[in-house]
């Protein structure tokens, strides 16, 4: 071969691979928020201010990210998660995910949480065209994906969770007189809505008060007490955990023992129920689609014990019983499943297309729930387990239901 020929073949070769490095670069597709190397995802949780007990939703979810970005990142990229705290203040919410967008140049928000306060941002988010991504409150407007494309919730529906009690209660205690408490916004307006659907014509009849509260409100003794007297049998508790631990205590100490129906929201063992009272809380039902961390036999599983060593190693100071954190923990999974489903098409519209494509299994949900979306479906998360407190941890009462929305 001549020199020439040499210096033909290797001028062929470089060309060839100047054009095969053009066209994989070509292929990667970057919106604000991802480079080759970073994918900041931002997000705003309350931790301080009247909700702040779920502040530690995010900082599991945080840790997830710091395990993920340890062992690599995904398809080579490490996760910056941009997270503020609102103090559950819709106005609040609003101020940070203006930050987050026009100044930290996020992705997406990812696990914002709260009913009001996504609603406070919905309009902005759709308008910038930024997801919104798995949301953390299970209000239905979160999978109308007609209406608001770049919104998407998480977990199953308020509505899905109060028809499932509204079920329980018209099989086990047909003629109960039902009492409510219920938050004065369009969260617990939304679990009322689920509530008086699965009740149907006996809603009228059945419920004898409806007691709310404010977030600011100090307490919620006279509404405690006020029910008390209506003669109720059932009180249905529709709170964030702050005011669920003081419904759950004070109707304890005014020797008030109806049946008693709790918010999965509310019902974390070591965050409500403790400070409520093991004692106080014992009978109480609620329904969950997380697998129990505080339930003996869930401990043995190999699933729960990658999920406890993964606490002590990134998130020592987090309890590995509270389920708040199990959501964290599952939430953050799905997103990483979805960045990876994304590949090197990182752009905004690519990321809710995967969000809406989503068909996986997370170890810490009850089995046979499963995450599940696609383009006619915003609903990641559609059953329940029924479960009631024995004084120690919560037993299931029955199969799973399929929640509807």
């Amino acid at each position: 071969m001549t020199v020439q020929n040499s210096r033909r073949l290797l001028l062929a070769g470089f060309v060839a691979s100047l054009a095969m490095a053009t066209t994989a670069q070509a292929q990667k597709r970057y919106d604000t928020g991802a480079t080759d190397t970073e994918i900041k995802i931002g997000n705003i949780h309350p931790y301080s201010g009247p909700a702040s007990a779920y502040g530690t939703i995010a900082k599991a979810a945080g840790a997830y990210f710091t395990k993920v970005n340890t062992e690599g990142g995904i398809n080579g990229r490490k996760i910056n998660f941009i997270s503020y705290d609102d103090a559950y203040s819709p106005a609040k919410t609003v101020e940070q995910a203006r930050k987050l967008v026009e100044q930290d140049e996020v992705l997406a928000i990812f696990l914002p949480l709260g009913t009001s306060q996504n609603l406070a941002i919905q309009k902005y988010m759709n308008a910038k065209k930024v997801p919104q991504l798995f949301v953390a409150t299970g209000a239905t407007r979160w999978g109308n994906i007609q209406e608001n494309p770049w919104t998407i919730g998480w977990q199953p529906t308020y509505q899905s969770e109060a028809r499932a009690y509204a079920q329980h209660i018209l099989k086990n205690s047909p003629n109960a007189k039902i009492a409510v408490l219920m938050q004065n916004d369009d969260f617990g307006k939304d679990y009322q809505k689920g509530l008086l659907d699965g009740l149907g014509d006996k809603a009228k009849s059945m419920i004898v008060t409806t007691q709310t509260y404010e977030t600011s409100d100090p307490t919620i003794d006279s509404q405690i007490v006020t029910m008390k007297g209506t003669g109720a049998d059932t009180l249905i508790i529709l709170a964030t955990p702050k005011f669920a631990a003081m419904a759950i205590k004070k109707a304890a100490e005014v020797n008030w023992t109806p049946a008693r129906y709790l918010s999965n929201v509310s019902n974390s063992v070591g965050s409500v129920l403790k400070p409520a009272g093991l004692d106080a809380s014992k009978g109480l039902y609620s329904a969950n689609y997380l697998r129990d961390p505080t339930d003996p036999a869930v401990q043995t599983t190999k699933e729960y014990q990658d999920f406890s060593a993964f606490m002590k190693r990134y998130y020592p100071g987090g309890d590995s019983t509270d389920v708040l954190n199990l959501i964290g923990y599952s939430s953050a999974q799905t997103l990483v499943q979805t960045i990876k489903q994304a590949g090197d098409n990182l752009t905004r519209e690519n990321l809710m297309k995967q969000a809406l494509s989503l068909n996986m299994t997370l170890p810490m949900l009850y089995p046979g729930i499963n995450v599940s979306t696609s383009a006619s479906n915003a609903y990641p998360v559609e059953q329940w387990q029924m479960i009631q407190f024995n004084g120690t941890r919560y037993e299931s009462t029955g199969g799973i239901l399929g929640g509807g929305r």
